[in-house]
């Protein structure tokens, strides 16, 4: 029996009892935007997490991970609502796009400080291509390896160019493709690569050579990181002289 969403919470439920707070289904499948080879993330907030509660938990983890999935993200209710400052981006991504599996949001109410959102932006941006250059010279320019980079790293980018959106006031899609006409609206970059990118990780096949691809995504992805970082160390300036409350 395939180990849904909905089978893994019914699990959850014999094993915790009532230690189990919330069961959260979120990114790519809560929003509708599932593409080939896309996986499931799923929230369990508890009420306590103590080493006793992973080893419960270790056999059925095993399990949902063995069919293509990452592991059950594990927050105690307490955690999940003090840590808006150090994941911003995670959890507000998270509150606006989600379905509840059992009990409760944890996520409601929880407020999301504009200036959090832009040190964890910048920091993930920065630090994401870095690891895409790194990852990159460890393919050696194998047409194989580096289709599935891009395809690896995409929805990643995705994610954070939706980030971006929301610094400069915008909510942006549920559908993480459908970012990239927003933000070509503020930023001008090479969108259309980001496009060819998402054929590859749907399983197209594309007549371009990956490395040709890749060239042009790494100029597209050094063109949103420096906008992006001029857009916050502009607001930083502003907020220095008072321009901004």
């Amino acid at each position: 029996m395939k180990l849904t969403p909905e089978i893994l919470t019914d699990e959850l439920t014999k094993i915790c009892g009532d230690n189990l707070r919330s069961v959260l289904l979120y990114g790519s499948a809560a929003a509708g935007d599932n593409v080939r080879g896309s996986d499931h993330n799923v929230l369990v907030v508890l009420n306590k997490l103590e080493a006793e509660d992973l080893m419960s938990l270790s056999d059925l983890s095993a399990r949902w991970t063995k069919t293509g999935n990452p592991a059950p993200l594990l927050f105690t209710w307490e955690r999940i609502r003090q840590s808006a400052d150090v994941f911003p981006m995670e959890l507000i991504d998270i509150k606006e796009n989600h379905k509840i599996l059992f009990g409760s949001d944890p996520l409601a109410g929880i407020n999301i400080l504009p200036e959090n959102l832009h040190y964890e932006l910048e920091h993930e941006l920065k630090g994401k291509l870095i690891a895409l250059r790194e990852r990159f010279l460890i393919t050696k320019g194998a047409p194989k390896q580096v289709r599935e980079l891009l395809a690896a790293s995409l929805s990643t980018f995705l994610v954070l160019f939706k980030a971006a959106l929301r610094l400069q006031g915008e909510k942006p899609p549920a559908k993480k493709i459908e970012v990239l006409a927003l933000l070509r609206g503020k930023i001008e970059f090479d969108s259309e690569v980001f496009l060819i990118v998402w054929d590859l990780k749907e399983g197209k096949k594309r007549d371009e050579e990956p490395v040709d691809i890749f060239k042009r995504y790494l100029k597209a992805v050094e063109a949103v990181t420096d906008a992006v970082d001029g857009w916050i160390h502009c607001n930083e300036q502003a907020a220095q002289k008072g321009e901004i409350k």
